[in-house]
């Protein structure tokens, strides 16, 4: 029988959380090599396409450089609840401080 067998591993505990995934790293490098390697003649391919497919590589790249945003949900206010955040008007309590004074 060769290695453990089906289902089972000789790491029970797997990898460590955060750890990198070494073909992952090895396939990130091949790509950005491949890249830097060809960009004169992706930037050529790029300018012959029309402007619907540019926009298109172009968003899809854009993937790659910004953060992605995580959608965010907020809690649902009964009529009767308080906001949990109050705002002043401390221009209007100055302006009553100066008059008292």
């Amino acid at each position: 029988m060769k290695g453990p067998g089906k289902g089972k591993t000789n790491n029970p505990d797997g990898r460590p959380k955060g750890s990198p995934n070494k073909i992952t790293a090895e396939l990130r490098e091949r790509i950005s090599d491949f890249l830097n390697e060809n960009w004169e003649q992706i930037e050529k391919d790029f300018g012959t396409l029309d402007a619907e497919k540019r926009i298109l590589i172009y968003e899809k790249l854009l993937q790659f450089t910004l953060p992605r945003l995580q959608s965010v949900q907020t809690p649902d206010l009964k009529s009767d609840e308080k906001p949990l955040i109050v705002f002043k008007d401390f221009k209007k309590e100055h302006e009553e401080e100066i008059i008292k004074k």
